[in-house]
């Protein structure tokens, strides 16, 4: 009989063996599949975000690419070279990389037949925008390099940038439309594998687990009952003892945190202490405290302080509050916190509230230092622009002085020895009368000359006329004649329109004080006045052959260390909107350009 019932516990439990593998290994062999496909999925996904990132940085690089173009406009240098050329190469490289691929990008170049059209389309704004840039690296290492050498082609650069951006905005969307679309083939795939997997455990419950679980539970159900209630009275007895075990090592771990990383403390209603963290302790040197120990007499030593600190805790008991507050230690060292109340009901104690604050007294004194040197910047402009206003009024006083001067050392001379030679002729004496008319002609041209030359110092009556040009042209005419210096006004672009009286007055003083300059200070024997205008900006430049100067020193003169004509120029060159260039040389003379858009 015992035999019987050992080979019928065999059979059984060689079939269920049987059974039980199959039903494993079916599980296996899906769970392989799946992850097969899966991780395939998963690596074509990994591949589409390099391609979206790369496709997105190109948008980035052709906009870095017309800024580094547009710095060249207005000063070149090696590094700006360099890094153009550094941005031009990985531009070009990954617009291939994108199109056929690329080893060292990781990139395998299977586009699909919408993208390879839209590169199509986008090729002939980069192939536009690389031959531009080319040039104008080529062009840079030429000598005699100026901004107007590649002012078309950086026309042609801007004017394609805009159809680039727009055409690769286009493609990085279908990038990822099409990532989109495998996630959700992939999404899909998963479901397929997920009810495949749930199939075979359902089929796998029904045939063989279940049976053999109804079997099983028939046999040894009345055996070990009363065991089983056994073990898990146990087993639930000993979880539970190891829940309040790790519930009390957490709120000691939470404990010690708070008590050495945060401002902590728990204080009454009414404001009195009853735990200090060690933190406070330490930062307002507190070590010990009793049951009648207020709050705010820790964080302050000052009456004012505390009342307002006493105040705070009084008006939010029920809502709790956070903000700042200022602290003062025994030590008498201010302290900034930034303090937060919390109501607390704790179960077997009356309400409370927990303080937890943040240390911000560096910042508050870099904020306090900010709003100081704010102050004292106001402070330094308001009285430079007093000092500004008074040099204004001092050199309007002097310019009148001159004109007074002029007209009475000059023409007011000439006009008291025309009256006198006037009176003194005698019509008898015919000789002597025809020999003093000769002599007030000649004074009579002297003192409309002297007239003449005193109006156009003011203001020439060309520049109301007939315009800037017509002024500037007068105007070094005029000056070459008296100094006897070289001096030439170049209209390059043949500019002669008429611009607004306020725009064309300020150019004009403009350029007279650095003509003047050149004929006072450097000591120049040539300067040209050159003139040329685009679409939008009239430049004007003044160079010389003078003995130079150093900007940098010029420009640290305050205080009536020396003239104020580099000043009016900029407060002239800026009521316009326009911009001042001034480069020197000691030795090598200097340049002046104005720009003023038109």
């Amino acid at each position: 009989m015992d035999k019987k019932v050992t080979s019928l516990d065999q059979n059984t439990f060689n079939r269920l063996r049987k059974l039980y593998i199959i039903a494993l290994s079916a599980i296996a062999l899906s769970v392989i599949v799946s992850q097969l496909l899966v991780r395939k999925y998963l690596s074509d996904q990994r591949d589409d975000a390099k391609i979206v990132n790369i496709a997105g940085r190109q948008r980035m690089l052709s906009q870095k690419l017309s800024k580094e173009v547009l710095l060249l406009s207005h000063s070149i240098s090696k590094t700006q070279l360099d890094t153009l050329e550094n941005t031009l190469r990985l531009w070009v490289n990954s617009h291939r990389a994108l199109q056929n691929g690329s080893g060292l990008m990781q990139l395998e170049g299977n586009n699909s037949e919408v993208i390879k059209s839209m590169f199509n389309e986008l090729q002939p704004s980069f192939i536009e925008i690389q031959n531009a840039t080319n040039d104008i690296l080529q062009k840079s290492k030429q000598n005699g390099f100026s901004s107007e050498k590649i002012s078309g082609e950086i026309s042609s650069i801007l004017f394609h940038e805009k159809n680039f951006l727009t055409l690769m905005d286009r493609i990085v969307n279908q990038y990822d439309r099409e990532a989109t679309q495998k996630v959700e083939k992939l999404q899909k795939l998963e479901f397929v594998l997920l009810i495949i997997t749930l199939a075979i455990l359902l089929a796998e419950f029904l045939l063989i687990f279940w049976p053999a679980a109804k079997r099983t539970k028939q046999t040894i159900k009345n055996l070990l009952l009363s065991e089983e209630r056994a073990k898990e009275m146990a087993y639930n007895a000993d979880k539970l003892s190891q829940a309040k075990e790790e519930s009390v090592k957490q709120l000691k771990a939470l404990s010690l945190v708070m008590e050495q990383t945060l401002l902590f403390a728990r204080i009454s209603t009414d404001g009195y202490l009853i735990e200090l963290g060690n933190k406070f302790s330490s930062l307002f040197n507190y070590r010990s405290f009793s049951g009648n120990t207020k709050f705010a007499e820790v964080i302050s030593t000052h009456v004012s302080e505390q009342e307002q600190i006493k105040k705070i805790i009084e008006d939010h008991l029920q809502t709790g509050w956070q903000g700042e507050i200022k602290g003062t230690t025994a030590g008498n060292a201010s302290v900034w916190l930034e303090m937060s109340l919390i109501p607390y009901h704790p179960v077997t104690h009356k309400e409370e509230l927990l303080v937890i604050c943040f240390d911000i007294t560096e910042r508050k004194k870099a904020q306090i230092q900010i709003e100081k040197l704010t102050k004292e910047r106001f402070q330094a402009e308001m009285d430079q622009q007093k000092e500004l206003s008074a040099k204004i009024i001092e050199n309007q006083e002097q310019e009148q002085n001159r004109i007074a001067k002029d007209i009475h050392d000059g023409i007011g001379q000439m006009l008291t020895g025309l009256k006198y030679n006037i009176e003194s002729i005698d019509v008898s004496n015919r000789e002597k009368t025809a020999e003093k008319i000769s002599h007030l002609k000649e004074l009579t041209s002297n003192i409309i000359k002297g007239v003449r030359t005193a109006t156009f110092n003011l203001t020439p009556p060309e520049l109301t006329d007939h315009g800037i040009v017509s002024a500037l042209t007068k105007l070094t005419l005029e000056l070459s004649k008296f100094t006897g210096k070289d001096i030439v006004l170049f209209n390059k672009t043949n500019f002669n329109d008429r611009l607004d009286s306020l725009t064309e007055i300020n150019i004009y003083r403009i350029t007279q004080e650095a003509v003047n300059n050149a004929i006072k200070y450097a000591e120049s024997s040539h300067i040209i006045v050159s003139i040329s205008h685009s679409n939008e900006v009239l430049s004007i430049t003044i160079d010389d052959n003078g003995k130079g100067f150093d900007p940098k020193k010029n420009q640290s003169r305050k205080n009536g260390e020396g003239g104020m004509g580099l000043t009016f120029m900029k407060e002239r060159i800026k009521y316009i909107n326009g911009r001042l260039f001034i480069s020197s040389t000691q030795g090598e003379g200097t340049r002046v350009t104005l720009n003023v858009p038109v």
